[in-house]
């Protein structure tokens, strides 16, 4: 799809890769990006450097009444990027471990699909539109370590799954994005190769631009999609080595 003057919003702009992308979308020409986050102050240097065309937008994935408000005051958007998500970095059997797998499902899954819920209507509305919903290589093999955020990501991709074939009728792309570890908060204090957020965010565009329907925006994540792909035994074996310390 042309991304020169399209309407785009990015949840989880605050964040590295929401950041990131903002500013990849600008510079492709985007006529507008709303860049949504819980926190719209921490946006300021976004709307700066869009000179006008950057809208902040308060959104908290946890308020239905609030994705509502902010789905009619966003009515034009053309493009959907479900970025914002949260990360305990806990294993099912932690102390906290059920407290985790609730909180990053409600915010996941539930506000991930909740989105998709206010904004989709509208797309089928104009008759076409885009959903790009961030997973994680984590949502195809889980990495027990991190077991609890793994089990959300799966629910995510399931989600996007099933969108397709809901909304394809309406003229709808949804696009999955499966990235592997990136150099953001969310993986602070992790000595693992990361990539870039500016790299990963690039990625993401171009394969929106070139209506690539599942993008792996990284090498880790290419290369651990070939081996799901070739073996994915081995790969679950792979990731399961991966066990709290």
């Amino acid at each position: 799809m042309n991304i020169k003057g399209s309407v785009v919003m990015v949840t989880g702009a605050n964040g590295g890769i929401g950041q990131a992308l903002v500013r990849a979308f600008l510079e492709r020409d985007a006529g507008k990006v709303y860049a949504a986050a819980r926190d719209d102050t921490a946006l300021a240097p976004l709307v700066q450097l869009g000179e006008g065309r950057v809208v902040p937008v308060q959104l908290d994935l946890l308020d239905g009444a609030g994705i509502a408000r902010v789905a009619g005051e966003c009515a034009d958007v053309q493009i959907l990027v479900n970025n914002a998500g949260i990360n305990r970095g806990l294993w099912f059997l932690a102390p906290a471990g059920a407290d985790a797998a609730r909180e990053e499902m409600e915010v996941n899954f539930f506000g991930t699909l909740a989105m998709c819920r206010a904004f989709a209507p509208m797309m089928a509305h104009v008759g076409s539109g885009v959903i790009a919903n961030v997973c994680s290589i984590l949502g195809l093999v889980n990495m027990p370590a991190n077991g609890t955020y793994c089990a959300s990501k799966a629910a995510g991709h399931s989600l996007l799954q099933g969108l397709r074939g809901e909304l394809a009728p309406k003229n709808i792309r949804v696009v999955g994005i499966y990235p592997g570890p990136v150099d953001t908060r969310l993986t602070a204090g992790l000595e693992i190769p990361k990539a870039s957020p500016e790299g990963v965010a690039q990625a993401i565009v171009e394969g929106l631009a070139a209506g690539v329907e599942d993008i792996f925006p990284e090498e880790m994540s290419r290369q651990a999609h070939a081996m799901m792909l070739q073996d994915p035994k081995l790969a679950e074996r792979e990731f399961g080595k991966m066990i709290p310390a």
